[in-house]
């Protein structure tokens, strides 16, 4: 672990800079390629954002952080994924977890972790999917066992899909208890600790640079408790929509961050590209230019859906869980079929491994494994819209 860096003032920091956003932007594009190729832990990424100060950008500003609000931390890893969008997905769980988590954590133990984000480490991954259950977000109890022992606890089992596995600072594992009743709780493990393999079994379509690989666990000592309940008070707080907003926001910029990338290379090229036989280039095509405007539309669909679900939330007056979730469902097919368009316009040069293009689209596609996924979220919608009125 990193050490702890000096606690800076507690007033709030101002706005990243945009020169600042614009400039990792364009760093994390030029080395998005071999990362993908390579499929490792984007290390200088992270680096960079150390070095901009920005990995402790939701920490509160009494523990050193800026205190960002969601517009703020939404802007930040829109700029993170334009650029290379494994990287925002890794830094989307650290970012997450200081916003929501000093209200459940013991005390000291959020404290360590968030003077370490502030001092540009900290990194932190949640692992919850298994083998055999899958994801616990459509129910069940996970096959990874906490044990109490004489120094407190140690786990056993098998996560996969970790992302951020080989980089992480601090792994945060969904396990159940072996008592006779078993409860189910986060359990905050060191990845340094005895007892740990990482077996590198990610080989994916798209989001390559996530090295979402399998985390099998012997008997682990746990470094700290950090919540444990009875499973059924794991249910969502009715009227509570923190998390749905959180993850349902996060997830759309991060994807729409791709598709921004998609359209901008998409320009350049159509620009750029004149056939003999034309005398101009594509971009002077009515029908180009027809296409090209409704990935524009679609695009500014996306500004006006998380921005809007955004402001609300920082202005006190949350959208529902429901209604941020339709903000998912819109913005991710938004970004697929904007990209999708890309790949109409340019044909066979859109698919070589050649162009970015080709990245683009496969790492836009990884959007549809998010939690919820669209089936969750239309049934949930159909359950509510088809719920019984009252007839004014």
């Amino acid at each position: 672990m990193a050490s702890v860096a000096a606690i800076h003032s507690p007033q709030p920091a101002l706005p990243v800079p945009q020169d600042v956003l614009d400039d990792l932007t364009r760093r994390f594009a030029a080395g998005a390629a071999a990362l993908d190729r390579d499929a490792v832990f984007p290390r200088a990424n992270f680096d960079a954002l150390a070095q901009a100060g920005l990995i402790g950008l939701t920490v509160a500003p009494e523990l050193g952080g800026r205190g960002a609000d969601l517009r703020e931390t939404l802007r930040v890893l829109g700029a993170v994924a334009r650029g290379e969008p494994s990287t925002a997905l890794i830094l989307f769980m650290t970012y997450g977890n200081h916003l929501s988590r000093a209200r459940t954590w013991p005390r000291a133990v959020y404290e360590r972790l968030a003077h370490e984000a502030v001092a540009g480490r900290g990194l932190v991954g949640v692992l919850r999917v298994e083998p055999e259950l899958g994801t616990p977000v459509r129910g069940g109890l996970p096959a990874t066992v906490a044990r109490s022992t004489a120094d407190g606890w140690a786990i056993t089992g098998s996560k996969i899909y970790s992302t951020g596995s080989t980089g992480l600072d601090w792994f945060i594992v969904w396990a159940k208890t072996d008592e006779p009743a078993p409860r189910t709780g986060l359990f905050l493990v060191d990845p340094s600790a005895a007892g740990i393999t990482i077996d590198p079994v990610w080989d994916h379509l798209g989001m390559r640079a996530t090295v979402s690989h399998e985390v099998v666990f012997d008997a682990t000592p746990v470094t700290a408790l950090l919540d444990l309940r009875l499973p059924a008070d794991w249910a969502a707080v009715p009227g509570d929509s923190s998390k749905a907003l959180w993850n349902a926001l996060a997830i759309s910029t991060i994807y729409d961050g791709v598709a921004q990338a998609a359209r901008d290379w998409l320009a350049n090229y159509l620009n750029d590209r004149a056939p003999s036989n034309l005398g101009a280039s594509l971009a002077t095509l009515p029908r180009v230019q027809e296409k090209f405007g409704e990935i524009e539309a679609l695009l500014y669909a996306n500004r006006v859906l998380i921005a809007a679900a955004a402001a609300r939330v920082d202005a006190g007056d949350p959208p529902t869980a429901t209604e941020a979730n339709h903000v998912k469902y819109l913005a991710t097919n938004n970004a697929i079929r904007a990209v999708a368009i890309g790949l109409e316009l340019t044909g066979n040069p859109g698919l070589s491994r050649s162009n970015p293009l080709e990245r683009h689209y496969r790492d836009v596609l990884c959007s549809r494994i998010h939690s919820p996924q669209d089936d969750t979220i239309l049934i949930g919608a159909g359950k509510a819209g088809l719920a019984p009125r009252t007839t004014p």
